[in-house]
């Protein structure tokens, strides 16, 4: 049987990363996916509140099918509450979901702790404000970040727009000589396809926001085998 891997997705920017996961990881894996209520497509705090509430997650786990695990695919979304409130986010899903759940912010830690990370870059899509909570997240995760850079962009839906290229170059503008790793955190950002690319250019592991929801997702369906094609996390495999 296939571990399937329920994805509750907010709006719509780079969903299509899931299907390319999906293709690329193979048969033995499904990653069914729920579109989540954007009132409005902001990376403001106050928006991103609303966007993780605990209605809206609710609604989107509700209308997701028979699934072995469920992620909530969305870092801004849940770093923004802090890690307490992340995990009470989180554990507030998993009541309704009835599996074991996960988000992406905790999905970065999961990974970098497997990868044994411990000084890392960050390159945010982000505005300055809202990169700076995801610093805060990551430092109460015992990840010290080197360098952050912010792009700036304010909806999903201009973060979608991004291509190979431009994420390529974002990406190596702005490593950092002590990273271990590079971290893209928005959901937002097309990545999936890119993965190889963008560690051959940098010449580290990079972890990137639907990679890491993928990867953790499949962790709690239970799934260990590594897979190539996917960047260092998933050669790595789950940890199992």
């Amino acid at each position: 049987m296939p571990h399937t891997a329920g994805i509750l997705y907010p709006g719509y920017s780079a969903e299509d990363d899931y299907p390319t996961l999906e293709g690329l990881l193979g048969d033995d894996v499904r990653l069914p996916l729920v579109h989540t209520l954007m009132r409005e497509d902001a990376h403001r705090v106050d928006a991103l509140l609303d966007v993780g509430s605990e209605q809206v997650l609710a609604d989107g786990a509700r209308a997701l099918g028979e699934v072995d695990s469920v992620i909530w695919a969305c870092t801004s979304g849940s770093f923004v509450f802090g890690w307490s409130g992340a995990r009470d986010q989180v554990e507030k899903l998993q009541a309704v979901t009835g599996k074991p759940t996960s988000s992406t912010s905790f999905a970065f830690v999961h990974a970098a702790a497997l990868l044994g990370l411990r000084r890392v870059a960050v390159a945010a899509t982000y505005p300055a404000d809202v990169a700076e909570r995801f610093v805060e997240f990551l430092g109460a995760g015992d990840l010290e970040v080197v360098r952050l850079s912010s792009r700036g962009i304010i909806t999903a839906a201009e973060v979608g727009t991004l291509g190979r290229e431009e994420v390529l170059s974002f990406a190596a503008a702005n490593d950092d000589d002590q990273a271990e790793a590079l971290l893209m955190p928005d959901t937002a950002l097309h990545t999936a396809a890119w993965l190889e690319d963008i560690e051959q250019r940098l010449g580290k592991p990079v972890l990137t926001a639907n990679q890491v929801s993928a990867w953790e997702a499949l962790r709690l369906a239970g799934a260990a085998t590594s897979r190539e094609g996917l960047g260092t996390l998933f050669r790595t495999g789950t940890g199992r």
